[in-house]
């Protein structure tokens, strides 16, 4: 059984920076990609970033050059450092582990979220 327990998540004015983490359970986190999820009330679930198991990293248009995708395995955790934050990026990000890189990233199981709100 997989859990993903987010943290990190607050309330940042814009321009300011947060730190998103989560920590992982389970023996297939070396060979996983995972991905970062965020929910705006009122829209879709849509991915912001993914990381495959030999670190290869993929960003939504949106946040490419403000946004960057790491991971320790030894700690089987997965980061999303966020700079330049702005008011659009607030919602709930969800961490996620799956299969596929890239385009063809596909998540199987979902952490609880962490909200992250900007203020203007």
């Amino acid at each position: 059984q997989v859990q993903l327990v987010e943290s990190g998540g607050g309330l940042v004015q814009a321009g300011g920076s947060l730190r998103l983490s989560c920590a992982a359970s389970g023996s297939i986190f070396d060979i996983s990609t995972m991905g970062w999820y965020r929910q705006a009330p009122g829209n879709e679930r849509g991915l912001v970033a993914s990381i495959n198991s030999g670190g290869s990293t993929n960003y939504a248009d949106s946040v490419k050059g403000r946004f960057t995708i790491s991971r320790d395995n030894a700690k089987k955790t997965v980061y999303l450092q966020m700079n330049s934050l702005k008011p659009e990026d607030t919602g709930v990000y969800y961490c996620s582990q799956g299969t596929g890189t890239g385009y063809y990233y596909r998540p199987r199981d979902w952490g609880q979220g962490t909200q992250v709100t900007v203020s203007s």
